[in-house]
């Protein structure tokens, strides 16, 4: 089973819970998934682990590998990798990222790797998330929101995989936005514009429960279609 890498076209487009929802997909198909956020930033949490996202992913797919594989670099300030790491004066190692992304892969049948913002947000000044997906080398699957403005975010984050020779599985959109385009028209005109199927789209939920979101994505995503 391939691995994937999980990108969007922008922050808070909801690949946290896309990579919940493939994972959950993945297990019940009795595959050994393992995942790996490797850079995370927001406020500490007063639990186990430093990010909520790697707490959520490691409760809803019950994984107990080490926090420091799973997410290697947690930034207490919510920024760029690039911009968090100035401030906080850490020094980012990718082979750090690299080894820990090797050790989950010889423990797990496949990996979902899931980036931070967008695929040009900075890691370090002349490394950007394009370049992780490059040298981990992994096919990508875009999460895009259904506001306005995410066609013009969405070409630009598949010309730049273009650019960088990053293969792109596919499409999925999440509709984080409540008011936004039409689903099917959305749907039409990305794939007529970028040539790529669109995966599957999911309805904006009112009272989001992660979940409820785990259900109706099951409902909406064909694995076999990249898987």
């Amino acid at each position: 089973m391939k691995s994937l890498f999980i990108a969007g076209t922008d922050t808070d487009v909801g690949k946290t819970c896309v990579t919940a929802a493939l994972i959950t997909m993945i297990k019940k198909l009795e595959k050994n998934v393992g995942f790996m956020k490797p850079f995370a930033t927001g406020h500490k949490q007063n639990s186990e682990f430093k990010s909520s996202d790697v707490e959520s992913l490691a409760s809803i797919s019950q994984i107990n590998d080490p926090e420091e594989l799973l997410n290697p670099y947690f930034f207490s300030i919510p920024a760029s990798p690039f911009t968090a790491a100035k401030k906080l004066n850490i020094d980012i190692k990718l082979s750090v990222i690299h080894s820990a992304y090797r050790k989950l892969l010889s423990m797990h049948d496949c990996m979902i790797v899931e980036g931070i913002g967008g695929v040009m947000t900075p890691i370090k000044s002349d490394y950007t998330v394009c370049n992780l997906i490059k040298e981990l080398n992994l096919g990508t699957i875009i999460v895009c929101d259904s506001k306005i403005g995410t066609v013009n975010h969405t070409l630009m984050t598949c010309k730049m995989c273009e650019l960088y020779k990053i293969p792109i599985i596919g499409i999925i959109i999440n509709s984080v936005t409540k008011n936004g385009y039409d689903l099917i028209e959305l749907k039409n005109n990305l794939e007529e514009l970028t040539g790529l199927p669109v995966l599957g789209s999911i309805q904006h939920m009112d009272n989001f429960q992660l979940q409820k979101f785990i259900e109706i994505f099951s409902q909406n995503i064909e694995l076999e279609k990249f898987l």
